[in-house]
C-alpha cells in the first residue's frame, strides 16, 4: 500500500468511474461485484457505508454513477440504482436482517469496501468523541439535513433538527409521489437516524421572530441551513394569474399530503425535468380516481377514457427530445418510456406565449415553436419561432419550470450573503456561508439538485462543522492498495460482455392507480445477471515491458481490440518523455523498439490477454483506495 497526494488525484480518478461519479463516492462497482458473487451482506455494507439514505436512493436516485459507468461506453450502463434497491431490500431498513445495519452503525463492521472520510464506521473513528457537549442546529429535515444530523450523531454531537412541517423527509415526502417512493420506507430511514440520538422538532419553522439569533441565545454553536427549494417559479406572461394555472411544487405537495386538487379532464404540464414528469404521472392517477367513487369503476373508466382521448395529460417543453434533461441519462429515458406507456402526450420544442380564459378561469394556452433551447456553449438561451403557433384548450396548466428557496427567515444581522439567483452563498468546498459557524447546503445553496447531491452536502457539512468546532484544518491523502490476482484462477461469467441491460421491472398498466408503487425490485436471477454485466473497473491489466517478448498474442486474443503493439516513433511523445523511456529501459535505438498501448475505456477485464501471455508480462491486479486525514 502506498500514499497518493491530492495533486496526483488524476492518477486514480479513472480507476473506478462510477465511484467518482457518485457525489458521496459510494463504491458502486464493489457492491455490484459482491452481488454477482452472492455476498449480499458485504454488498449492503458497501452501499450503506457512505449513504444514510441508501434504501431511498435505491428507488429514486438520479444515478449519476450510471452516467460514469464504463459499460455505457460499450452498450448501456449497469443498472446500478436497481441493484442498490435489490441489496437494501435484503439487508436494509425494510429487510428482516436489521442487525447488519446496527452492527455497522456501532462500528462492528469495518470491512465495507473502499472508504472516504465520511464512510462509516472506519473513517469517522478518528473524529468520534462521545458527547462533545456542543449543540448544533440543523434547519430542515430533508435529505441534506437528515444526512448532516446522522453524521454529526455518529461523531458524538448533539444535533437538533428544526423542521417546519409535521414530518421529516423534506421533498422526499412532500414532492416525490408515493408511487415512486413509499412513505413507510422514508419513515424507517428517519427512524434509524433518530435511533442515533438525533432530535427533530416538528412544526418549528424559523422566521423573522424565531431565527438564528434566538437559537444562538439558546446555546447552539453551529448551524446547517438545508431548508430546500419549496417555492415554484411563475411565468411572467399574459394570463398566468388565471384560476387553473398551478405551480408543480404546490400541486405535488398538496397531492402528497392527501389534499385533492381538481384539475379537470385535460391537463398540460410545462417543463422537461423530473418534476414535470412527477407532476404529469401524478395527474394521470388523479384524473383516474376522479372518474368514480369505486376503485374498480375508476380503473375501468380511466382506461376507457385514456384510450378514447377523453382524459388527457400533456407535457410541453422548450427542449427537443434530444435536449430534454430527463432523457440525458439511462434512468431518465426509462422514466420517459414509463410516462409514454401511461398515456402522456408530448409537445417538444414548444414554449408558452399566453394563457387565455373566461371569467378568471383558464380555458387554454397558446404555444409557439422553439428553434433551440441552448446556445453553442450549452447555456440556457432559448430562441423562439413565432411562425409556429398552436392553440390548445386545457382545464389546468401545471408549471414545472423551476423552484426557489424561501429565505425570509434570514435577518439582515445574521450576516449571510446571497447569490444573484437568491440562493445562499457558500464556499463550494466547506459549505461555509459568509457568517461564522453557519453552513448551508442542498437546494438552498445550489438550487434544485439530485437527492444524492443533497446527501453529499449534508455529510460534507458535518465534517466542516466538526472542523469548525474543534478548530481543525485536516490534510487529505489517499492510500492505494494493490492486490495481484492469480491469472490462472481469474474468471469472468461466460458471455458477460453480451448480457443486455435490463430495467427494473414495473407493475402492469392496469394496476397503476393511486399510490401503487410502479417500479419493482429485481428477483435473484435478474439481479445476478445485471450485476455480472459490471466490467470490474477495480481490476487493471498491468503490462511488464521487461518480460514482454513481443509475441503479439495478447493483441490477437483481445475481443475488444483495445491492445496494440506499435513502433515507438509512432507515439506522440515529448522529447523529454521519450528520453526518460530510453534511459529507463536502456533501449538500443539501432534496434526496432515497440510500445504497448491500450484503450482502457473499452477493456472489459476478460483476462484473456494475461491468460494468453507466455511470460506473465500481462497480469491482473486489483486497485483499492481510501481517503484519510491528518490533523
Amino acid at each position: 500500500m502506498f500514499n497518493i497526494k491530492i495533486p496526483d488525484i488524476e492518477f486514480w480518478k479513472g480507476l473506478v468511474p462510477c465511484q467518482i461519479g457518485c457525489p458521496v463516492h459510494t463504491d458502486a462497482g464493489r457492491y455490484v461485484q459482491l452481488i454477482a458473487d452472492g455476498k449480499f451482506e458485504e454488498a449492503f455494507l458497501a452501499a450503506r457505508s457512505p449513504n444514510p439514505l441508501a434504501s431511498v436512493c435505491g428507488r429514486v436516485c438520479a444515478a449519476p454513477c450510471e452516467d460514469f459507468c464504463r459499460r455505457g461506453k460499450i452498450d448501456l450502463p449497469v443498472t446500478i440504482r436497481a441493484l442498490k434497491r435489490y441489496v437494501t431490500e435484503k439487508f436494509g431498513v425494510e429487510s428482516l436482517v436489521p442487525d447488519t445495519l446496527d452492527e455497522l452503525l456501532n462500528g462492528n463492521k469495518n470491512e465495507v469496501g473502499n472508504k472516504w472520510r465520511w464512510h462509516i464506521p472506519l473513517q469517522l473513528e478518528s473524529r468520534k468523541s462521545a458527547n462533545r457537549g456542543k449543540k448544533i442546529a440543523v434547519i430542515g429535515a430533508g435529505p441534506a439535513g437528515v444526512s448532516c444530523a446522522h453524521d454529526l450523531a455518529m461523531m458524538g454531537y448533539s444535533a437538533t433538527v428544526f423542521e417546519a412541517t409535521n414530518s421529516a423527509g423534506g421533498m422526499l415526502k412532500h414532492g416525490i409521489p408515493e408511487y415512486r417512493l413509499s412513505r413507510s420506507l422514508i419513515n424507517k430511514e428517519i427512524e434509524k437516524v433518530l435511533s442515533l440520538g438525533v432530535e427533530i422538532k416538528f412544526n418549528t419553522p424559523l422566521n423573522s421572530e424565531f431565527g438564528i439569533n434566538e437559537l444562538k441565545a439558546s446555546g447552539y454553536e453551529a448551524f446547517f441551513l438545508s431548508v430546500g427549494c419549496q417555492k415554484g417559479r411563475d411565468l411572467n406572461i399574459e394570463g398566468s394569474d388565471l384560476d387553473g394555472v398551478i405551480r408543480a411544487i404546490d400541486y405535488l405537495i398538496n397531492m402528497n399530503n392527501g389534499y385533492r386538487v381538481n384539475l379537470g379532464r385535460k391537463v398540460l404540464i410545462i417543463g422537461g425535468g423530473f418534476v414535470a414528469f412527477d407532476a404529469a404521472r401524478t395527474a394521470i392517477r388523479a384524473l383516474e380516481n376522479e372518474q368514480s367513487e369505486s376503485i374498480h369503476s375508476a380503473l375501468d373508466a380511466a382506461r376507457t377514457a385514456i384510450r378514447g382521448g377523453a382524459v388527457e395529460v400533456h407535457i410541453a417543453s422548450l427542449e427537443s427530445f434530444e435536449e430534454m434533461p430527463v432523457l440525458r441519462t439511462a434512468q431518465g429515458f426509462e422514466e420517459f418510456e414509463e410516462a409514454k406507456k401511461e398515456g402522456i402526450i408530448f409537445h417538444p420544442q414548444r414554449g408558452p406565449k399566453k394563457f387565455f380564459g373566461k371569467e378568471g378561469k383558464l380555458k387554454g394556452i397558446e404555444l409557439i415553436g422553439v428553434k433551440r433551447t441552448y446556445d453553442d456553449q450549452g447555456k440556457f438561451s432559448p430562441v423562439f419561432d413565432e411562425s409556429i403557433n398552436e392553440v390548445f384548450e386545457f382545464d389546468s396548466v401545471i408549471l414545472a419550470i423551476g423552484q426557489m428557496a424561501d429565505l425570509s427567515f434570514i435577518n439582515s444581522d445574521d450576516g449571510i450573503k446571497f447569490t444573484a439567483a437568491n440562493t445562499i452563498l457558500v464556499d463550494s468546498e466547506t459549505l461555509a456561508t459568509s457568517a461564522r459557524g453557519i453552513f448551508a447546503g442542498g437546494d438552498v445553496a445550489f438550487g434544485p439538485r439530485n437527492i444524492i447531491d443533497a446527501v453529499a452536502n449534508g455529510k460534507r457539512a458535518a465534517l466542516s462543522i466538526d472542523d469548525y468546532l474543534r478548530n481543525l484544518t485536516p490534510q487529505r491523502y489517499f492510500k492505494l492498495d494493490i492486490e495481484k490476482i492469480s491469472t490462472r484462477n481469474y474468471k469472468r461469467p461466460e458471455d458477460f460482455e453480451q448480457f443486455s441491460r435490463e430495467s427494473a421491472p414495473t407493475i402492469e398498466l392496469n394496476r397503476r392507480t393511486g399510490i401503487s408503487e410502479v417500479e419493482l425490485g429485481f428477483n435473484n436471477e435478474q439481479a445476478n445477471m445485471q450485476a455480472e454485466r459490471c466490467l470490474a473497473c477495480h481490476i487493471q491489466t498491468i503490462y511488464d515491458a521487461e518480460k514482454c517478448v513481443m509475441c503479439n498474442r495478447c493483441v490477437d486474443i483481445c475481443p475488444e481490440y483495445c491492445l496494440q503493439l506499435i513502433p515507438l516513433e509512432k507515439l506522440n511523445l515529448e522529447e523529454e518523455q521519450k528520453e526518460k523511456l530510453i534511459k529507463h529501459y536502456n533501449l538500443d535505438l539501432l534496434q526496432p523498439i515497440s510500445a504497448m498501448i491500450k484503450d482502457d475505456e473499452t477493456c472489459i477485464r476478460c483476462g484473456l490477454c494475461a491468460l494468453r501471455c507466455p511470460t506473465d508480462a500481462m497480469t491482473m491486479e486489483v486497485f483499492y483506495y481510501e481517503e484519510h486525514e491528518l490533523f
